[in-house]
């Protein structure tokens, strides 16, 4: 009886340890898929900008993110960003979204960096397993153009035209913009 239950415990030892190699392996995958979708689109952004000012960014804006983030959705693998002050109504967040942005909002209100706000989850739902994660995403000063709190005159008219319900301005630098949020489908295990 004693061998039978060392066997189910190293068996059982050996099972959580491969879940957090896989944790691991799933969150440094989420990590590069975020950076990959904040670089292409700043890289974007910078190129707008710098070909017609900042009221061109916002149009790159609206049709190169949800194109990077779908190029960037395969292999059961979802990515996109939300927030809590929405410019594009298609990003809003679901509920565990929601919370994890209010958390990261919080974490900002005790002092902690934007840029070093992350949670991970894995939640089952309706026979489906996902593993989710979100890095937030602060302001900086290309963001600031468009977000900030003095918008110049073209840059708003094309906010208007382009999101005419938006709530993301008025930020400052360093705040919480919103987050990068990445998904993937579990069949059993990651990739």
């Amino acid at each position: 009886m004693g061998n039978t239950l060392a066997i189910l415990l190293l068996s059982l030892s050996a099972h959580l340890a491969a879940e957090q190699v896989d944790t691991r392996q799933l969150e440094e995958k989420s990590k590069q898929l975020a950076a990959q979708l904040g670089m292409q689109l700043k890289a974007r952004l910078k190129t707008a900008i710098e070909a017609g000012g900042p009221a061109s960014a916002i149009s790159v804006c609206n049709v190169s993110a949800p194109r990077i983030a779908e190029e960037l959705s395969k292999d059961g693998w979802s990515v996109g960003r939300t927030s809590l002050k929405l410019r594009n109504p298609a990003n809003r967040p679901d509920e565990w979204e929601r919370a994890t942005l209010l958390a990261f909002d919080q974490q900002l209100a005790s002092g902690a960096a934007a840029a070093s706000l992350q949670h991970s989850t894995i939640e089952s739902r309706e026979g489906e397993t996902r593993y989710r994660f979100m890095k937030a995403i602060p302001i900086d000063g290309v963001c600031l153009a468009c977000h900030g709190e003095q918008i110049a005159g073209p840059v708003q008219t094309a906010l208007v035209e382009k999101y005419p319900h938006d709530e993301a301005t008025g930020y400052k630098s360093g705040e919480l913009r919103g987050a990068f949020t990445i998904s993937k489908t579990l069949d059993g295990k990651p990739d």
